[in-house]
C-alpha cells in the first residue's frame, strides 16, 4: 500500500530574520501590503506583528553588564554542590558576598538551587517594564492628556511644558515617551482612546519616511513657477509670503487654507464653490485686511480653482507662485496645517455646514499651539509681533 506523501507545511508565523527585515521595511515607510507582498501574506499578518508595539521598533533585550552571567551562575552551582561557602563562592567569581547570597536566596536556596532555572527567572524579571514618568506622576499625566484633546502634538506638549516649568524637570516629558505611552500602552500609561487626537489618528505609529504622494493638476495660463520665487522666501526669515489649498469636503464643499511662512499663522476662508471666480474673490478680500508688508506673495498647487490668479494680482499686487506637480513638500506648512484641520473636519465632512464664525474659532485654536519650529511661541504671537512692526 503506498503512503501518501506528506504535504509540507507551509510555516504560519514569521522567523527572527523575517521579523528584522520587517521592522527595517516598516522603518523606510513601506506599507503593510508591501510588506506582506515580501513574505507571501497579507497586510493584516503585518499589522498583527508590528501592533502590539504600536508601530515602534522594540528595543533590543539586553542585561546590564553588573548581572550574573550563565557562567557565573553555573560556577554559584557548583560550589554549592561541593559545599564551598558563600565568602568562597564571591572571591572566586570576584562577586559582592551580597550578590551571591542574594542569588541563591531569591532562587530557591542552596538546596534547590539551579544555574539554567535562575538565569530563566533573571531574563523574566528583566523583561518586567519600567514604569514611566507619566505613570509615576498624576499630575503630568493629566496636563498631558489634556492638552491632547486639545489636539495638540506631543513635540508642542513637550515644549510647552519646558516652557512653562522651566525650573520644574518633574514636569518635563518628552515627545517620544508620550508616544509610546499612547501606542504601548505601559501600566498607568495615557488612555489609548487619546490616539483619536492626534494627526493622523492612526492606531501605530508611521515611520517618519513615510511618504505622501501629491495629486496631479491641470495647466493653468501664464503660471509663475515656484522656481522664479525670491530666494529670501526660501528661509522664512522675512515675514509676508503665504502658501495656500483649497481642501475639499462632502458634497462639493470646500475651505479655502491660507498659511503665512514665517510665522505660521492661519486663516480658514468660507467659500460656497471651488469655482476660480469664487475662491480669487475670497482670497483679495482677505488680503485687504493684512498690511502690504505682510503680504507680499503667494505659493498655491496647481488646483484650477486658482486659474483666475491674474486677476488676483492685479487687485491686490500680489505676486502667485505656483509649485511643481505632485510636490506637496514645496507648501509644506500649508500640508501640515491641512494635515490638523481633519481632526476637526475628518473626510467625508459636509464642510458648507460650518460657518465662517466657526472657521475663524478653529483657526484661533491652531494659532494658540505652541510651535516647536517657532521656539514653542504660538503663531498668534508672532504674528502679532509682525503686526506690531508694520506700525
Amino acid at each position: 500500500m503506498r503512503r501518501k506523501q506528506r504535504k509540507e507545511r507551509v510555516p504560519r508565523g514569521y522567523t527572527a530574520a523575517q521579523k528584522v527585515e520587517m521592522w527595517d521595511r516598516w522603518g523606510r515607510g513601506e506599507s503593510l501590503k508591501a510588506i506582506g507582498r515580501v513574505f507571501g501574506k497579507e497586510g493584516g499578518s503585518v499589522y498583527g506583528q508590528l501592533a502590539p508595539y504600536g508601530g515602534i521598533r522594540p528595543r533590543p533585550r539586553c542585561r546590564s553588564p553588573l548581572e550574573l552571567t550563565l557562567a557565573e551562575r553555573e560556577e554559584i552551582s557548583r560550589g554549592i554542590a561541593a559545599r564551598r561557602s558563600i565568602h568562597s563562592i564571591a572571591r572566586a567569581l570576584g562577586r559582592a558576598v551580597s550578590t551571591v547570597s542574594r542569588e541563591i536566596r531569591r532562587n530557591g536556596g542552596g538546596d534547590a538551587y539551579r544555574a539554567t532555572e535562575a538565569e530563566e527567572r533573571a531574563w523574566a524579571r528583566a523583561r518586567r517594564p519600567k514604569r514611566c514618568r507619566l505613570a509615576c506622576c498624576p499630575r503630568l499625566r493629566r496636563l498631558v492628556e489634556e492638552k491632547l484633546r486639545e489636539h495638540w502634538a506631543p513635540q508642542q506638549i513637550a515644549g510647552w511644558l519646558r516652557r512653562t516649568y522651566p525650573q520644574d524637570e518633574s514636569s518635563y516629558v518628552s515627545h517620544e515617551t508620550i508616544y509610546r505611552n499612547l501606542f504601548i500602552q505601559p501600566c498607568g500609561g495615557l488612555d489609548k482612546g487619546l490616539t483619536r487626537h492626534l494627526p493622523s489618528r492612526r492606531s501605530i505609529r508611521r515611520s517618519r519616511q513615510a511618504t505622501r504622494k501629491g495629486h496631479g493638476k491641470g495647466q493653468i495660463a501664464d503660471m509663475v513657477s515656484i522656481h522664479e520665487r525670491p530666494a529670501a522666501v526660501e528661509d522664512r526669515a522675512v515675514p509676508g509670503h503665504w502658501e495656500g489649498d483649497l481642501i475639499a469636503g462632502a458634497r462639493n464643499s470646500h475651505i479655502v487654507t491660507v498659511v503665512e511662512r514665517s510665522s505660521r499663522y492661519v486663516v480658514l476662508l468660507k467659500v460656497s464653490d471651488k469655482k476660480t471666480a469664487t475662491v480669487v474673490s475670497a482670497l483679495i478680500e482677505q488680503a485687504k485686511k493684512l498690511p502690504a508688508e505682510l503680504y507680499q506673495s503667494l505659493t498655491w498647487d496647481r488646483g484650477r480653482e486658482m486659474a483666475d490668479h491674474k486677476r488676483f494680482t492685479q487687485a491686490t499686487d500680489i505676486a502667485v507662485y505656483f509649485c511643481d506637480p505632485q510636490s506637496p513638500w514645496q507648501r509644506g506648512s500649508n500640508e501640515n496645517t491641512n494635515g490638523l484641520l481633519r481632526r476637526y473636519f475628518p473626510k467625508g465632512t459636509d464642510l458648507s455646514l460650518h460657518s465662517q464664525e466657526h472657521l475663524d474659532k478653529i483657526a484661533r485654536k491652531l494659532n494658540g499651539r505652541p510651535r516647536q519650529t517657532l521656539g514653542f511661541e504660538t503663531p498668534a504671537e508672532r504674528f502679532s509681533a509682525c503686526v506690531a512692526l508694520t506700525g
